[in-house]
C-alpha cells in the first residue's frame, strides 16, 4: 500500500547526527534505532540522542514485523555496560533509553547485563534517568527482579499486537506471560513506572485493541504508546491497513479514560520515541 502523507518523515540535515554517529561507532555500540530501521532515527540523532541496544545485533527470535537480525548471538561484552555509560555522558544525556535483542540463549536472558548498564548510567550520570524497553526473559519473575532491583525509572516491556496475533506475530513470545512481565514489574516496591506499547495495522480490529489496552491496564500497566506498524521489508508482515491520525487520538482518549496516567499515540510514535517528554508527563502525572 502507498504509504498516506502522515506517515511520511524528512530527513534532517546537520545537528547532532554527525556526534551521535562518532559516539556509537567509537563505543562500538548498537542503536535499535538503526538496526530495526526506526522511521524516526534521523530526527532522534539530530537531537543528539538514540537507544542504546545491549547484547549484540543478533537475536535469538524472528518476529514478523522486526528488523533486527535473527541468528546466533555472539556471547554478551562485559566491557559493554561501561561503554553504554561513557557514550550517554559524551551525548550528555538525562534520559537514558536502553533495550536488547532477545537472548534465549543466556540463561538469565540478559538480564544481569541489563542491571549492570543500569547500574553504570546511575553511577556515571547523578540525577539522570534510566528505560530499560526489555524481552520477556521467559517469564521468569527472577530475572525480572534482577531487573528492577538495579533501580531503573522506568520499566518498558512491549505486548506488541492484541491476543489474537500473538502467535503469528511475536516468535516464542506468549500474551499472558508478557502482561505477568508487566504485572509483576507494576507490584515492585520501590515503585517503578511500569510502561508497554502496542502497533496497529497488524491486522487487529479496533475492538481488539481496546480489549489489549484494558488487559495492560489490569496487569499494571500505567504508561503506554501505541503507533502505527511499518513492515521493514516485503518479507516481514505485510501493513494491513494505516490509521489515520484522529483515530490514533480516539486510541489516546480511550486509554485515558480506562486509567492510563500517559499516553503516546500518533502514528510514527515508537516505544523510546521522545521517551524523555513522556517521563516528564509520568512525573507530572505522579504529582497529582
Amino acid at each position: 500500500m502507498k504509504k498516506p502523507p502522515w506517515i511520511k518523515t524528512r530527513l534532517t540535515a546537520g545537528g547532532a547526527s554527525a556526534s551521535v554517529n562518532s559516539v556509537i561507532e567509537h563505543g562500538d555500540l548498537n542503536t535499535v534505532c538503526q538496526s530495526a530501521m526506526c522511521p524516526n532515527r534521523h530526527e532522534c540523532f539530530h537531537k543528539g540522542t538514540a537507544t542504546f541496544m545491549i547484547l549484540g545485533n543478533s537475536c535469538t527470535r524472528s518476529c514478523a514485523f522486526c528488523a533486527v537480525e535473527s541468528g546466533t548471538p555472539l556471547p554478551p561484552d562485559p566491557g559493554e555496560p561501561e561503554r553504554v555509560a561513557a557514550a550517554a555522558i559524551t551525548l550528555g544525556l538525562r534520559h537514558t533509553v536502553v533495550t536488547s535483542v532477545t537472548r534465549d540463549d543466556l540463561d538469565d536472558g540478559g538480564a544481569g547485563m541489563f542491571a549492570k548498564v543500569i547500574r553504570e548510567l546511575k553511577a556515571g550520570i547523578p540525577g539522570a534517568t534510566v528505560e530499560v524497553l526489555t524481552p520477556d526473559f521467559g517469564g521468569r519473575e527472577k530475572d525480572v527482579a534482577t531487573v528492577l532491583s538495579a533501580g531503573p525509572d522506568v520499566f518498558n516491556h512491549n505486548l506488541e499486537t492484541v491476543k489474537r496475533l500473538q502467535r503469528q506475530i511475536r516468535s516464542g513470545a506468549n500474551y499472558r506471560r508478557s502482561l505477568g512481565v508487566l504485572r509483576y514489574a507494576a507490584a515492585w516496591k520501590p515503585e517503578v513506572a511500569v510502561k508497554s506499547g502496542l502497533m496497529v495495522g497488524l491486522g487487529e480490529t479496533d475492538t481488539e485493541l481496546c480489549d489489549a489496552i484494558d488487559d495492560l491496564f489490569a496487569a499494571g500497566c500505567r504508561f503506554l504508546t501505541i503507533g502505527q506498524y511499518l513492515a521493514p521489508s516485503r518479507n516481514h508482515r505485510a501493513i494491513a491497513r494505516y490509521v489515520e491520525p484522529l483515530q490514533f487520538d480516539q486510541y489516546r482518549e480511550y486509554a485515558m479514560a480506562r486509567g492510563f496516567r500517559a499516553v503516546a499515540s500518533a502514528p510514527l510514535v515508537r516505544s523510546s520515541y521522545n521517551a524523555g517528554e513522556l517521563l516528564n508527563s509520568i512525573e507530572v502525572a505522579r504529582k497529582t
